[in-house]
C-alpha cells in the first residue's frame, strides 16, 4: 500500500501543526504571566484563525523548497 498522501491531507496536517505551534505560544506567555504578580498579569488573546493560516503557509513553502 502506498504512503502518498493528497494535497488535502498535507494541508490538513500542517493546519494541525500550526495549530499546535501557537497553542504552544499561548501556553508559554500564560505560564510567563503566572509568575509576575497578582496586579501585573495581562491576559493572553489566543490566536485568530488567520494566524493558524499563516503559520501552516509557513510550513508549506518550507515543505516546497527543495
Amino acid at each position: 500500500m502506498s504512503d502518498t498522501k493528497t494535497g488535502f491531507q498535507i494541508r490538513e496536517e500542517l493546519l494541525g501543526m500550526a495549530i499546535g505551534i501557537l497553542q504552544d505560544r499561548d501556553n508559554r506567555e500564560r505560564d510567563n504571566e503566572y509568575l509576575k504578580p497578582e496586579g501585573t498579569r495581562k491576559p493572553i488573546e489566543g490566536y485568530t484563525i488567520e494566524e493558524v493560516i499563516k503559520t501552516a503557509e509557513t510550513l508549506y513553502k518550507f515543505v516546497q523548497k527543495k
